[in-house]
């Protein structure tokens, strides 16, 4: 164990610098010049890093799995920047446990290589179309499928989608990517790699499924029928509480003696349920802690509805308050005990019970960590992409409770705080900065909706029939009206007594 409060020299992270790191710093001691790849990972952010990638290296440290190495790939911009990062230090990463009773460091040494970021994905193609590539993985957000949110399949008529029908050779995302490697296989006699989603999605890998499969129709059938009938896209549900790496978490890390550029700070807890669904073989993840289970989607209904569902119940709430983590919500007296109300009147009412855990105890279970003050997750990264984020936590619970007679005034609430949020300004006047992909036309309906909230319930794209329910709608302008009128303590108040 690395602690703290010691002070070591830096060592800049680096295959030839592993024996210099400080003492108690864990390490590889595998050799990483014999790892062969197995992987490609798409999206290599700080979850991949410190959730699958952890999970492998823990596998190589008993001698497993030595030829399911990762290749780490992107399609944005962003994923450029985090390859010269990690190239720079030999893709080995720091990961920095942040537990209150002290804080520990491991290197992880998984992810040997990064392929370079190119608008036709040409070097992504053609390693995805290797032999020894059996497992396909990603981490591109929740907001990233491409999902078309009236019919909950793929959006043929979003521009990128568009540009990868037109040149399916040529693609510029992941799954266009995906598409044409499985097609280069199946010319080449070579058997599918599985696809398979590591996002916080309900049903990840039937929706990674529908993606592919449905872009690969648009351009060949056959191949579109090839793919589904003899690929694997096996669901899962993912959990660690990984914050954003600033200068906070790089002086961290600095701190307990390691210069790393892209250090990944988490808590003391992670869970990875997959469903057992690889067509080309996987490595033993459950010897380092994974469960292979068939009941994946029971598991990721609790997590999704209970912590996924519950940070949007406290990130707005926070940002409007001026809270700047979720340890601080916590602390927060009336943003507490409304999480705590909503989780167990609107939420684990709807969330089945799961070996080891019922719902309330599961409630218990994440509000102990959403309090853990060493977790700097800020509230700004949690609310990023509510409309995203809304649409697949909250309104699934809403239509739930609604269809069940069940109290949706929470829930209604939860709803009133974002269009709040969205007007761009905190309770005391402070600006807000754009925070989704979608903040000009929210920012516009939220201003409309201070003096007709059901101008924000007209936003069809998000609500579509839960505009219509006099229940929801009632309590929503209630709410927003309330929130505009006295403040969100009143209204915060006012739904926990």
């Amino acid at each position: 164990m690395a602690d703290g409060s010691k002070r070591h020299p830096a060592v800049h992270l680096s295959d030839a610098a592993l024996a210099a790191l400080p003492e108690g710093v864990l390490r590889p001691e595998y050799d990483r010049t014999q790892l062969t790849p197995g992987i490609v990972h798409i999206g290599v952010g700080n979850f991949h890093r410190g959730h699958q990638a952890w999970y492998l290296h823990r596998l190589m440290q008993m001698g497993l799995a030595h030829d399911w190495a990762i290749i780490g790939a992107g399609v944005r911009q962003g994923d450029a920047v985090m390859r010269d990062k990690l190239l720079a230090q030999d893709c080995l990463t720091t990961l920095v446990e942040l537990d209150p009773k002290g804080t520990s460091a491991e290197v992880t040494g998984s992810m040997i290589d990064f392929l370079p970021v190119e608008p036709d994905n040409a070097t992504l193609i053609a390693t995805m179309a290797r032999p020894d590539i059996r497992i396909v993985a990603m981490t591109v957000t929740e907001g990233g499928y491409y999902v078309d949110p009236a019919t909950g399949g793929l959006d043929l008529s979003h521009p990128d989608i568009q540009h990868d029908i037109d040149n399916p050779a040529t693609p510029g995302t992941a799954f266009g990517a995906m598409v044409a490697a499985l097609a280069k296989r199946r010319a080449a006699g070579v058997g599918p790699f599985t696809s398979q989603s590591c996002d916080n999605l309900q049903g990840n890998g039937d929706i990674l499924r529908e993606i592919v499969v449905s872009l690969a129709r648009a351009t060949d059938p056959d191949l579109a029928e090839w793919i589904n009938s003899n690929g694997t896209f096996p669901n899962s549900m993912v959990d660690c509480i990984v914050p954003a790496t600033g200068p906070n978490e790089i002086a961290l890390a600095t701190a307990l003696g390691i210069a790393d550029a892209a250090p990944v700070t988490h808590e003391n807890f992670r869970q990875w349920v997959i469903e057992d669904a690889f067509c080309a073989g996987r490595p033993d993840w459950d010897k380092a802690g994974a469960t292979f289970t068939d009941q994946v989607h029971a598991y990721e209904a609790m997590k999704i509805r209970i912590l996924n569902a519950g940070h949007q119940v406290l990130a707005n709430a926070g940002e409007l308050l001026g809270a700047d983590t979720i340890a601080d919500c916590m602390g927060h007296t009336d943003i507490r005990a409304f999480f705590r109300k909503v989780q167990m009147e609107e939420i684990a009412p709807y969330v089945h019970e799961v070996p080891g855990f019922t719902p309330a105890a599961y409630v218990d279970l994440i509000e102990a960590r959403f309090s853990n003050p060493e977790i700097r997750d800020t509230t700004r990264r949690v609310a990023f992409d509510g409309s995203s984020r809304h649409t697949g936590f909250i309104l699934p619970i809403l239509r739930d409770a609604l269809a069940a007679g069940g109290s949706v005034s929470g829930l209604s609430l939860v709803e009133a705080l974002w269009a709040r949020m969205c007007a761009g300004t905190r309770q005391d006047g402070s600006v807000i900065e754009p925070n989704d992909p979608h903040w000009d036309a929210l920012t516009i309906a939220a201003h409309a909706a201070k003096d007709d909230p059901q101008a924000w319930l007209a936003q069809s794209q998000y609500y579509q029939e839960l505009a219509d329910s006099s229940e929801f709608a009632q309590q929503f302008d209630k709410w927003l009206r309330l929130i505009w009128a006295d403040g969100v303590d009143a209204a915060l108040k006012a739904y926990t007594a």
